[in-house]
């Protein structure tokens, strides 16, 4: 095993509050701290730990292609290991979810021999399961980037939730962060084929700061071309119809009736546990 390693870590939404001890350890224990986060707080908290960490934000340029911006702190990485230094990177969230770099640069120093991980981090989702009181058990979930949504011609299961991320960035290619309404035209347009205009989605933004509440706007598809969007907001669609049971193979399997289970839960939330909540 070659000498340099690398451990790429997650600040979570709420740096402060969304942090581990496991990832703080290895910011201290590192030679060299890489991070790219979202905000000065965070920034700060790192800063504290490893006072000679160093940012990826200044790789970030108007007009400039994102995959090149991803080529260049992918390389920081995996040059930070080939140097031979015990390299972390900590990124905003968790640090796998839409972290291409981090992924691109663990699979390259691996083929190279190198000790490459990744430690779970809390993410925008995490955030929202629990802001929205949903359980993705419950129903099913699913979970897209808007602009692959779209291109790609996917076709939701409407009796499952839906999670959308990076709607303000629908259709671009560049690194603006200008929201482009005829391109959020085209997104409601599609929705508009699997959902009625009169459905509900929540435009929902993780707290960033402890203390802060969440933004959850609940807007009909109809409307939502004229709500306003930020780098932070996720598209939440609850259910819009009931999926079929097979009650022959449920019996068949000794499992209980949708009927039973309804009426299960129905007596759970009649309970004097969850009426006292």
């Amino acid at each position: 095993m070659n000498k340099g390693s690398l451990v790429v870590v997650g600040t979570g939404i709420q740096t402060v509050g969304h942090i581990t001890p496991e990832a703080i350890a290895w910011i201290k224990w590192a030679d060299t701290v890489l991070y790219l986060v979202a905000d000065l707080v965070a920034e700060n908290a790192i800063l504290k730990i490893k006072p000679d960490a160093q940012t990826l934000e200044h790789l970030y340029e108007k007009n400039k292609p994102r995959y090149l911006t991803y080529r260049q702190m992918m390389n920081r990485m995996i040059d930070s290991v080939r140097n031979g230094n015990r390299t972390c990177v900590a990124l905003y969230g968790h640090p796998g979810v839409f972290a291409y770099p981090a992924h691109a640069a663990i699979r390259k120093l691996r083929e190279e021999g190198y000790e490459a991980r990744m430690l779970p981090g809390v993410s925008a989702e995490d955030c929202l399961f629990a802001d929205l009181n949903v359980d993705p058990a419950t129903y099913g979930c699913q979970s897209y980037e808007a602009t692959h949504f779209v291109l790609t011609r996917r076709r939701p299961d409407t009796s499952a939730s839906l999670i959308l991320w990076q709607p303000d960035s629908f259709g671009h290619v560049l690194s603006s962060l200008d929201v482009r309404q005829s391109a959020i035209a085209v997104l409601a347009e599609y929705l508009a084929k699997f959902y009625s205009l009169e459905h509900r989605l929540c435009i929902y933004e993780a707290p960033m700061y402890i203390g802060c509440a969440p933004r959850m706007d609940w807007v009909k598809l109809g409307e939502f071309t004229q709500a306003k969007l930020t780098p932070a907001s996720t598209l939440y669609f609850p259910p819009a119809e009931v999926a079929p049971m097979d009650h022959a193979l449920a019996q068949s399997l000794g499992l209980p009736s949708m009927a039973q289970v309804q009426e299960d839960l129905a007596r759970l939330d009649a309970s004097p546990a969850a009426k006292a909540e």
